[in-house]
């Protein structure tokens, strides 16, 4: 038989290596998957990222800040909760940033920063969600993860794939504001 190691293998388990598939390169293997995942979904964010420029720097500063529809958000407070978003959930609990989150204040800012800072904010936070991506080692994937407002993230992996689909869901919406921005 080869030489490897069985996971279930153990003193009085009754499983010796003849019942035992060989686990050889198994932590290479591991370590190659945690690769394929880190490079795919920094990859993602930076996808995302570019395609949310596309989008929003062709807008004006009052565009950036104006409702286009008397409901709903402006696409500044959609960068603003983007990035706080990713800050909170990736920044702090993840990276372990010391980001203190203020929700509501994303949605209902009243003296918002320029577009410009504001897009200078959310590429930073985009570096340090692409950094702390490329820093998780094959074990730190399945650590454990909790956060407010966030029960179904049980591990970190779980956690950046949500991030990610929560953060390409609101430049979906930013698509649409800025097409109809770009009309009147």
């Amino acid at each position: 038989m080869e030489e490897g190691y069985c996971l279930r293998a153990g003193v009085g388990t009754g499983i010796g290596p003849e019942n035992c598939a060989v686990q050889r390169g198994r932590s290479s293997l591991t370590a190659e998957v945690s690769e394929t995942v880190g490079t795919g979904l920094a990859a993602y964010y930076e996808y995302v990222a570019a395609d949310l420029h596309k989008w929003v720097d062709p807008l004006s500063n009052d565009q950036f800040w104006r409702k286009p529809y008397p409901y709903g958000n402006t696409v500044g407070h959609l960068v603003l909760h983007v990035t706080g978003n990713l800050n909170y959930y990736i920044g702090a609990r993840v990276a372990k940033t010391g980001y203190v989150r203020d929700r509501d204040r994303e949605f209902t800012e009243k003296q918002p920063p320029h577009k410009d800072e504001a897009l200078q904010a959310f590429d930073r936070t985009i570096a340090m969600v692409v950094a702390t991506i490329q820093k998780q080692r094959a074990e730190d994937w399945g650590k454990a993860y909790t956060a407010d407002r966030e029960p179904e993230a049980e591990d970190r992996f779980q956690i950046f794939v949500r991030c990610a689909g929560h953060a390409y869901h609101h430049v979906g919406q930013i698509v649409y504001l800025s097409r109809e921005l770009a009309r009147t």
